[in-house]
């Protein structure tokens, strides 16, 4: 997108809270969020274009609050400043004829501050006509599976009293796997906002030597308890379940949280590990949907103590507790695990022997109190004996607790960390993702 258009959307954004602000009644408030890309997708399938487009997508919600009520509505943001008023005067009158037949919301949180920010971040992507020759060059006759997506997101946020946030960036994120002729796979993700054809080949290069590995025999394993290296992006999945139950205030409050015995201080995490949201690669929007704004760094869990949980208004206000600027989901925007000190060397000599797990799937709670997970192997995992890999292992499902792989099992954290992007694309590409380092762990539990 050219900086003009770029410029020409906000500049939209803008007359349009403008004229809802002259239009507003003086018992009303109003929140507007927008979300809106202009993004290429190119689907890869055996090492071809499947497909491949343009979309350029947009849209608004109006929330209107009054007398303790609120209610909202979603219209299409064209950037058309004209069409886009015609749109929203139709939804702020239908919300006001809505508004009174609610009931009252007693936690409802209106509108307060005077924030303001605006973050424009500018990438270097691959131009349209040479995306498929630089992804496929070095895949020659290889089956490879992916998408991928890039292209400017925005995200925008005003109100009734003045705040105000623009955020836009541009990135690409290539979600790939590599299949053998016995349909194993390696998968990976190549992300970021400026292509990097050196980091893109080695990327490759160590999926071709994966798939070397790949061709060696399965071995089955029974069930039991393994030492186990976890790379990256399965500690990444590991990660997300803290926002799914996990450092909520609301799920605590309410008895749903799997941090509850680190909460109560009945048990506590390895010291070795820390949680943190890190706001200062400016990979995603620090404000909230209530225009708050989220600090630059904000520890969750230190030396394996929760010290802070995400706490949103409404939260704060039930429950008499302080926000911190977190989500309505109150879940981890921005998440990073720190380091620890197993260089990449040194890995498979100090698992020794066990298993090299490269990627989890299907994560669930089992036992969500008592922190147990359970998830299934997939994609590139290994046994590994005396520091060498043996041989591709056959899929297998774990129900293992936090409390123990995070807790007195964990051996060690490595040294490097990944950044792990998101790459959901339902209504409308997913920002941000994980920075995280990989983990050995002894005992780790596998049930079939």
């Amino acid at each position: 997108m050219k900086h003009e258009e770029l410029s020409a959307l906000e500049a939209s954004f803008n007359q349009l809270i403008e004229t809802l602000l002259n239009k507003k009644q003086e018992s009303e408030e109003f929140t507007v969020k927008l979300s809106s890309e202009r993004s290429q997708f190119t689907r890869f399938n055996h090492a071809k274009v499947r497909q491949t487009g343009c979309v350029t997508d947009g849209s608004i919600e109006l929330t209107l609050m009054q007398n303790q009520r609120s209610s909202f509505r979603q219209f299409p943001f064209t950037g058309d400043s004209e069409i886009d008023w015609q749109l929203a005067y139709q939804a702020l009158q239908e919300l006001r004829e809505e508004l009174h037949q609610l009931p009252l919301d007693p936690y409802l949180v209106l509108p307060s501050g005077t924030n303001t920010s605006r973050e424009v971040h500018c990438g270097n992507l691959l131009a349209e006509e040479v995306l498929v020759p630089t992804v496929l060059e070095q895949l020659a006759e290889l089956d490879f599976a992916g998408i991928y997506a890039g292209g400017v997101v925005i995200k925008a946020y005003a109100d009734s009293c003045g705040q105000k946030h623009w955020f836009s960036t541009e990135t690409f994120s290539l979600d790939y796997s590599i299949f053998t002729t016995e349909a194993q796979a390696v998968k990976g993700t190549f992300a970021g906002s400026e292509w990097n054809n050196e980091a893109y080949s080695e990327k490759i290069s160590d999926a071709k030597r994966q798939l070397q590995l790949l061709s060696r025999p399965i071995k089955e394993l029974p069930r039991g308890h393994y030492k186990t290296y976890f790379a990256p992006a399965a500690v990444a999945d590991l990660a997300a379940m803290l926002s799914w139950g996990g450092v909520s205030e609301a799920d605590l409050q309410q008895g749903g949280s799997s941090l509850a015995s680190l909460w109560r201080k009945e048990k506590q995490l390895s010291v070795a590990f820390h949680v943190k949201e890190n706001f200062q690669r400016g990979l995603v929007p620090r404000f909230n949907e209530l225009g708050e704004m989220a600090p630059l760094e904000l520890p969750v869990i230190e030396k394996g103590v929760l010290v802070n949980t995400l706490v949103n208004s409404r939260t704060a206000r039930e429950y008499q507790k302080t926000a911190n600027g977190a989500n309505s989901y109150e879940s981890l925007r921005a998440p990073e695990i720190s380091p620890g000190n197993l260089s990449f060397e040194d890995i498979l000599t100090h698992l020794n022997t066990g298993l090299y797990v490269s990627n989890l799937h299907y994560l669930n709670w089992s036992d969500r109190p008592t922190g147990r997970i359970t998830g299934m192997t997939r994609y590139a995992c290994f046994w590994v004996e005396n520091g060498e890999i043996v041989a591709p292992i056959e899929n297998l499902r774990f129900d293992e607790s936090l409390y123990r792989f995070w807790g007195d099992n964990l051996v060690d954290l490595t040294n490097f960390q990944e950044f792990v992007s998101e790459v959901g694309t339902y209504d409308g590409r997913q920002l941000g993702g994980s920075m995280v380092p990989g983990m050995l762990v002894e005992d780790f539990t596998y049930t079939l």
